[in-house]
């Protein structure tokens, strides 16, 4: 991942003198594993969550329904990478060159596949809200969209992945960039994409609040308001991370005071938690925005909490008739 890890760069030269950064490892090394372990558990409740309402309640038909079951793999898929991350802290890089390269394959997939998906859906209701008479949204290409993303996904995070390698530093192993050139490009072609994304989805949000705001009824743009709030959170949580990792990508004062160092790398650990916590949200999101999502959850943990019920009354039952004997 775009610069994921730098905690073998804790001793460098800044201004003649050594800068340190033990204490900064060492807290790193505590909070982001324990972080990364509730985001994934989170994570992985609420999206295989948002997978079975839709494959049991809802049809894949509609284009928003299969935009948001497409993001909800995309944050299981960005979701693998995170225990393995969270080992790295605490032990080093334990997994190979192999596992080096797949979590940062995961990684970008799941980062670009999350921005394109977004960005598709922003794009579709605002052709639904901005021009409803037109046929586009129900044109072949944007059928045909979630697999270009997941084509366009792919390339990018094969071309990311196969620049990593592990790296023995003062006999500790590290999952990095070959080189710092292939470091700056991807962290540059990320912060480029990531701001494409931000100008499209401001662009078309902007169109649909005026159409709105002259709109008589709000009943159809339910869909919007769930939308606006999972891309609103996205962008949010990402901005500062890249942010930071453009910044830190520069060589030039007062960058390279020790202090401001100092400051940035801890600005970098707290954007990229917030960062990453992304994949755990939109479930969340689904359930105090999305109405229709809400109730099928509430369906579902009726009938579980009706099975559990059954279940105890059996038992009862059999414990009862067992204690005659």
């Amino acid at each position: 991942m775009t610069d994921e890890n730098t905690t073998y760069d804790y001793v460098t030269e800044y201004d003649d003198q050594l800068c340190r950064k033990e204490q900064m490892v060492k807290i790193g090394s505590i909070i982001i594993p324990i972080f990364f372990t509730a985001v994934v558990v989170l994570s992985c409740i609420g999206n295989i969550l948002v997978l079975i309402i839709l494959a049991l309640y809802e049809s894949i038909k509609p284009l928003t329904n299969f935009f948001i079951l497409n993001l909800a793999v995309s944050d299981l898929l960005f979701t693998i990478g995170l225990p393995f991350w969270a080992s790295y802290y605490v032990r080093g890089w334990t997994f190979g060159d192999a596992g080096c390269k797949a979590v940062k394959f995961f990684f970008y997939l799941g980062f670009y596949s999350s921005v394109l998906f977004l960005t598709l859906m922003t794009v579709q209701r605002y052709m639904a809200v901005v021009h409803p008479l037109s046929d586009w949204e129900r044109s072949r290409g944007l059928s045909l969209s979630p697999y270009i993303v997941w084509i366009l996904s792919l390339t990018v995070a094969l071309l990311g992945s196969l620049q990593s390698e592990v790296m023995i530093e003062s006999g500790s192993l590290y999952c990095e960039y070959g080189s710092i050139e292939w470091k700056t490009s991807i962290a540059y072609f990320q912060n480029v994409f990531f701001f494409i994304g931000f100008v499209i989805m401001g662009y078309c949000y902007g169109r649909m609040l005026r159409t709105i705001s002259k709109s008589r009824t709000k009943k159809k743009h339910k869909t919007v308001r769930l939308i606006f709030s999972i891309a609103m959170v996205f962008f949010i949580g990402w901005a500062p991370y890249n942010i930071v990792v453009f910044l830190r990508s520069l060589a030039i004062p007062p960058l390279t005071d020790c202090e401001v160092s100092k400051r940035l790398d801890y600005a970098y650990y707290a954007c990229r938690m917030i960062a990453f916590s992304h994949c755990c949200l939109n479930p969340v999101f689904y359930v105090f925005v999305g109405v229709k999502f809400r109730n099928h959850l509430k369906m579902i943990l009726q009938k579980l909490i009706q099975k559990k019920k059954k279940l105890q009354a059996t038992e009862g039952k059999m414990q009862s008739q067992g204690s005659i004997y």
